[in-house]
């Protein structure tokens, strides 16, 4: 395909790769091509520019939690925890998280069947809103993913069963932590004293 770089003089690229004589480009076409190409090339600049302060963010973060932890005689490194860290009067403060993105193994079918037949015996005297948020646990979503909060909050219904309780343990043991994503946000005190987020996030401006 032909590139920005062989396109010969007096021509345009189209958006299918052929070259296009200029005179037959219209003067809107162009002006559009303007406004687009330099608007983006200003978008890229600005992402760039907002992971490298995210990165330098999280650095900074990081360092200051390992140099409060050397204080007290904790040598590690202060890139993992939650933190929330306000400034000497509280006008600002920074908070950063470390979101885990769970996973869950092969002990969720055994769960599965286990709760299956705890619902099985019940049948007849079970609450059926039981039964309806067994059942919704165990929903996939159209990329074949079982939510992780409705399973885990199976864990929370205060159930004395054998069964029920060896299912609980066999989703305890399925979690897998798969991977960690850290998040820093930036927030301002407002005048009733509540904290407002700075918004880093152009489409919700």
């Amino acid at each position: 395909m032909t590139t920005e770089n062989t396109i010969p003089p007096g021509y345009w690229k189209n958006a299918r790769g052929d070259l296009v004589p200029e005179s037959r480009v219209t003067d809107i076409d162009k002006l559009r091509d303007q406004v687009v190409r330099d608007l983006c090339k200003m978008a890229e600049e600005r992402s760039q520019g907002l992971s490298k302060f995210k990165l330098d963010s999280m650095q900074d973060v990081a360092a200051l939690v390992t140099t409060s932890m050397e204080k007290y005689g904790v040598k590690t490194g202060g890139d993992k925890g939650n933190v929330t860290l306000p400034t000497y009067d509280g006008e600002y403060k920074i908070v950063r998280q470390m979101a885990d993105h769970l996973t869950f193994g092969e002990q969720l079918q055994a769960a599965k069947e286990l709760i299956d037949r705890c619902v099985i015996r019940w049948a007849k005297d079970s609450d059926d809103n039981i039964k309806a948020l067994v059942t919704h646990a165990f929903q996939t979503d159209k990329e074949g993913k079982i939510n992780t909060g409705r399973v885990l909050g199976l864990r929370k219904i205060d159930i004395k069963d054998e069964d029920w309780l060896l299912a609980m343990q066999a989703i305890s043991d399925s979690i897998t932590v798969a991977s960690t994503k850290p998040y820093i946000r930036f927030y301002k005190r407002n005048a009733s004293g509540s904290y407002d987020a700075i918004n880093l996030d152009m489409a919700a401006l």
